[in-house]
Formats: C-alpha cells, structure tokens, sequence
C-alpha cells in the first residue's frame, strides 16, 4: 500500500489534522549519513495535540516510526513502510524556564540548545549536552550522554503519545534508564521533557561547555557525513580502542569508511549506500569479536527494508546463526 493509498483508505484528510502529511518522503534528505530509502508516508503533527488525533484514527497494524533530527539514524535503501513522525521546530522546539526553576523543553529542541539554557540560568548538570549532535526527542529516548553525565541524570518527566493516541506523563522512575536505553516501547512518541539541574556559576558552566565542544571538535569527524558514535562502549572497554586493535581504523566497504580521526565513526565519503554503512558495521563487530572476544553493540538505530538488489546483512559477519541472534 502506497502512503497516498494510506491517507484514502483511513479517511486521514478528513479528520482536522493541522500538521502536514505526505507520501513517498525520500528519508536521505533528513537523516545526518544522508542515505535511506523513502518513507511510505511521513507525518509532521502540529503539537502534541495534533499527534495525538493522528494515532486515534490510524489503525493500530500500521506501524508507526518516530524520528527525531536523523543524527543517530541509519535508514536501509529499501525505505520504511507505514508512517513516520516527524517532529518538527514549530510545534516542538519550545524551551522556558518554569516558575518552579525546571527547564521544559520540546523533543525537536537541538541538544546543545538546552545546554545553552540551562547556563542561562545558572543550573549545572547539562554541559555534556554542547557535544552530542542530536535532538531531545532522541536523547530521551536512548538516555543520551558523554563525558559521564547523562540523560537521566537530569530528567524529572516527560510528555508522550502512546500508540493509542493517550497523551500520558512519564517520571524519571517510569522511563527505566540504563546505558544508551529506556524502558518503554519504541512506538512510544516523547514530546516533551522538564529537566532539572543543580545552581552553579554560570562562568563555570560555559567553561565546562566550551571544554566538551573543544574536544568534540579535535576528536570527532564532526564535518563529515556521519551519525555519532556507531558503537556502544561495552562494560569495561572503550569501544574505539577495541575498534582500533582489531584494524579496523579507516577500514572501507564502497563509500562507508571508518573515521581515521576517530574510528568509532562511520562516515560516508559521499558515495555511500545505507548497505554500505552498515556492511562496514557488522564486518567491525565481527573483526572486535574475533581478536577481542567483546560483541559491540550498535548504538545508531538502523531501520527499514534492505533495498530492491540488495542482499540482507546477517547480524554479526562470521557468526554462527544462533550468536548473530543472541546479540542483534
């Protein structure tokens, strides 16, 4: 079913939607590797509202997709079916410091901009924001962090549409944080969050933040096409060195490549294929598996149909069926 035929067949034009729908939305145009296939049908809601109308009236086998700024985003060449969700700066990109002193940002509100904010008011605790490359709607969602500091280390609740179309709040305690994860369902869409920090001179804020930003820019291949880090540290290792050891430093499938400034970035050199990418992917957890007996765990989201000509890649290159399940 085309997402054109989605719209007619749910009678979605007729049921007061504000936001914008389209269909056949090439996803390359907004993911940061700039690769991917199209969206059936993409949904950019109006405000939580409006998102909330949508998912009461779209029936619940088609499947639902959220997506924030595409940083984190591998997006495979055959595209998405069912709907993507978008949200976007106008109806998501609020920030206001609250009488009660938390912070209440929207999910499409740039990471570094609630860094900005926070120092603007004197509250310590999100400096570590100024160097991860993404939106809040993301950094929720995976408890975004670097430099030991993490999401839900500031985090009080958050605003989210369930599947159903229930606008429901969810605390710090509900969300289940752990490293690089959240308990809650993927079809879960976060909104908004109230984050809270601890006083601090806001000098010294900005002298940790432009700390964090130096170093992002010395160590990371922040230019290139890339989507962050590719790899999840693993308990007691540095993923990057892991990486490094196993040869892997500048290691090149078509036109994905492994950053020689910082090895746990995959980048695309400007020819790259979704396939590309995560081809290179897998041959790195294969080659860290076998000199370092370590399974690296991906830590960009890799989503969609492997596209028309193309062979699907097995999780984890060389390993026997029943391990390539264990860790996928």
């Amino acid at each position: 079913m085309s997402g054109a035929d989605l719209i007619a067949r749910h009678g979605l034009e007729r049921i007061g939607l504000r936001g914008k729908l389209t269909a056949a939305v090439a996803l390359s145009t907004v993911t940061w590797f700039r690769v991917g296939g199209p969206a059936e049908l993409l949904f950019q809601p109006a405000d939580t509202d409006d998102l909330a109308l949508f998912l009461r009236h779209l029936p619940e086998d088609v499947p639902v997709l959220p997506i924030g700024l595409g940083s984190n985003l591998l997006v495979r060449d055959g595209g998405i079916d069912g709907v993507v969700v978008r949200l976007g700066a106008r109806g998501f990109g609020h920030i206001e410091t609250l009488d009660d002193g938390s912070i209440s940002a929207g999910a499409a509100v740039p990471d570094r901009r609630l860094a900005e904010a926070a120092a603007a008011v004197g509250q310590g605790g999100f400096a570590f924001y100024a160097g991860i490359p993404g939106g809040l709607g993301g950094a929720l969602r995976m408890n975004a962090g670097a430099h030991g500091s993490e999401t839900g280390d500031v985090m009080q609740d958050l605003t989210a549409v369930t599947r159903a179309g229930e606008i429901v709040t969810l605390s710090n305690a509900d969300m289940a944080y752990r490293y690089r994860h959240s308990g809650q369902p993927a079809q879960m869409i976060f909104t908004q969050g109230r984050f809270r920090g601890t006083p601090r001179p806001e000098a010294d804020i900005r002298d940790e933040m432009a700390e964090v930003s130096a170093h992002r820019e010395a160590a990371q291949p922040i230019r290139e096409k890339t989507g962050g880090s590719t790899f999840k540290n693993p308990p007691g290792h540095s993923a990057w060195k892991l990486i490094d050891a196993a040869g892997c430093r500048g290691l090149q499938i078509g036109g994905a490549r492994m950053s020689d400034m910082h090895c746990n970035f995959m980048i695309n050199t400007g020819t790259a294929t979704a396939h590309h990418l995560e081809e290179l992917g897998e041959t790195v957890r294969a080659r860290v598996l076998e000199t370092a007996g370590v399974a690296l765990e991906w830590e960009i989201r890799r989503l969609g149909r492997f596209g028309a000509g193309s062979p699907a890649i097995a999780p984890f290159l060389g390993m026997q069926k029943g391990e390539a399940a264990a860790h996928g």
